[in-house]
């Protein structure tokens, strides 16, 4: 078990839905970011389908959505300018298309480490997450490469490493006890999530904002176990890329 990467001086996550990030990394990001990391979103999805009422009006949902993403980046130090690639969620593939989509994307970021859905997750039921984790892997290799997408007009770009969240079997662990706040108050500025994804059905209930910020704390402390530590997240981590 590795933990704590020197602080790289550029970070992209990439996410299936807007708070996957969040969930997945946001105490890694924080803690990146106070030590001076510039950190990147990169969001597939639309969000269009994160709600349990029929009657929801996608369109506005989308928007609320990215703005909630934006202010989550803010909360996590980042400067809330968030890459939407507007895929319909739901409905991601890991074709060329969206390809070579998120290697555009690492090319112009030029991340030293890159965070993402472990794709390989063993009984994942969101299609979504999977091919989100496929096109990290799939547009780290498009993206080193100079003839994998050549009409692209930004140099190749080879990341030092990627870190996977989610995994089965991670073998990389980082201390977010610095950065539990910050990641508990980026969580929280996905609203629209409470009650679909968060289970808090009031969002004015203290007790059930409580009860969720109980939840994190407990999972991050089952995570950081791993490396003897109070609060951790947890990797597969690749170096050779």
């Amino acid at each position: 078990m590795t933990g704590d990467l020197a602080v790289p001086l550029r970070a992209l996550a990439v996410g299936a839905h807007p708070d996957d990030v969040e969930f997945g990394c946001g105490g890694t990001l924080a803690k990146w970011a106070a030590a001076g990391c510039e950190i990147h979103h990169l969001v597939c999805t639309d969000g269009s389908k994160g709600s349990w009422d029929p009657t929801e009006d996608t369109a506005a949902l989308v928007a609320t959505r990215q703005e909630e993403q934006r202010n989550a980046s803010r909360a996590l130090g980042g400067n809330g300018d968030v890459v939407f690639l507007g895929y319909t969620d739901g409905e991601l593939a890991s074709g060329l298309t969206e390809r070579a989509a998120v290697a555009y994307w690492i090319r112009a970021i030029k991340p030293d480490v890159i965070l993402g859905h472990d794709p390989w997750k063993r009984y994942r039921l969101h299609p979504d997450h999977r091919h989100a984790g496929f096109l990290v892997t799939d547009g780290i290799v498009a993206a080193r490469d100079p003839h994998f997408f050549p009409e692209q007009d930004v140099a190749p770009h080879r990341p030092a490493t990627l870190l996977l969240w989610e995994a089965d079997e991670p073998d990389h662990v980082e201390d977010v006890g610095v950065a539990v706040e910050a990641k508990l108050v980026a969580l929280l500025a996905h609203r629209s999530q409470f009650r679909s994804t968060m289970h808090i059905d009031d969002a004015d209930a203290d007790d059930e904002v409580q009860q969720f910020k109980a939840r994190i704390l407990e999972r991050l402390g089952e995570l950081g176990a791993l490396r003897g530590i109070p609060y951790g997240e947890a990797f597969k981590r690749v170096d050779r890329l």
